[in-house]
């Protein structure tokens, strides 16, 4: 059998069908909102990508310092055989696992990007000729049935994505990894932590325009895929602070009255001036939260790792 397969779960046109989908929605709702997965486009991973780089923008770096430090931890704790990785992308920051899990057996990363899978994917066997690698064309957000692979499974969601799901949409993306988990496996979250607003604000406004760039290329994208005839410079980007919900929200406002055409929607979007388009909610967490989440999922608890500036953390609980 190859050391490298790769399953889609994704029907060839979903893609096209969530993006109409979620641009009628978002932009006929008040107030108007399109979900942050459609940044990503080829260029806007070259953004996020920058992003992570920059000195403002501290999680990525957080969360490998974490990685480095508590990996032999986190491989002692579960005795991985399989590794699955929720949004998987380029599969970097899970190498660092993969050094540790000694006991490793099979790795399933999990991303809407066929191209993304592969790459990594052959990277990861050639790399590592004992690995087996089950790549899914999959959407985490939805129901998820992963490949006959050998316990106990460790299932990895990385980064603080779960921060861009609103409360009720982490309920139940909790809720279904854990109908996938058999007692004894394990679920490793990254979450960001509440800090100073003006760190957090500054992560997500930096001073070289990187993150309003990202921002306005979901503009972009529905530009090119449905025709539409945004000008991304009539818009402005904005990075606020909600104290009540503990959350940055990213927003695109409108320079002025404007009305926007969507063909392919058959849709014309008009825009006062000041009105505001939101593209992102990005949580941030304490600790008793975090836990309290995990336990209403059916999820034990059981290790806490923090960053040595405890600005994001890594949460380790077992299925019960």
């Amino acid at each position: 059998m190859s050391p490298f397969r790769i399953t889609r779960t994704l029907p060839e046109d979903t893609t096209d069908a969530a993006l109409r989908a979620d641009v009628l929605a978002g932009l006929t709702g008040t107030p108007k909102t399109l979900p942050p997965k459609w940044f990503y486009d080829a260029r806007g991973s070259e953004l996020f990508d920058e992003i992570t780089g920059l000195p403002e923008y501290y999680p990525t770096r957080a969360e490998r310092e974490i990685l480095l430090a508590r990996a032999g931890d986190i491989a002692a704790a579960t005795g991985a055989r399989t590794l699955v990785e929720l949004g998987s992308g380029s599969s970097e920051k899970t190498r660092h696992l993969l050094d540790e899990l000694t006991h490793l057996r099979g790795y399933v990363p999990v991303d809407v990007s066929e191209s993304a899978l592969t790459r990594a994917g052959r990277a990861l066997v050639a790399e590592r000729p004992g690995l087996d690698v089950h790549a899914l064309i999959a959407d985490f957000t939805a129901a998820l049935t992963l490949p006959d692979m050998p316990g106990p499974r460790l299932v990895a969601f990385l980064g603080g994505t779960v921060g861009n799901l609103l409360p009720a949409e982490r309920t139940a993306f909790l809720a279904s990894v854990r109908s996938v988990l058999a007692p004894g496996d394990a679920l490793l979250l990254g979450t960001d932590l509440v800090k100073d607003e003006g760190v957090l604000v500054r992560a997500y406004d930096d001073a070289a325009g990187v993150t309003a760039a990202f921002n306005k290329n979901v503009l972009t994208v529905i530009n090119r895929e449905l025709g539409a005839d945004f000008d991304p410079a009539a818009f402005d980007h904005v990075a606020r602070w909600d104290p009540q919900r503990e959350w940055i929200e990213m927003r695109l406002r409108s320079r002025g009255a404007q009305t926007v055409k969507i063909p392919a929607l058959e849709l014309a979007v008009d825009f006062a001036a000041g009105e505001e388009l939101r593209t992102e909610v990005s949580a941030k967490f304490r600790r008793d939260g975090v836990a309290a989440e995990l336990s209403a999922a059916g999820l034990r608890p059981a290790h806490w790792w923090t960053d040595t500036e405890d600005r994001f953390a890594l949460s380790l609980s077992v299925a019960r």
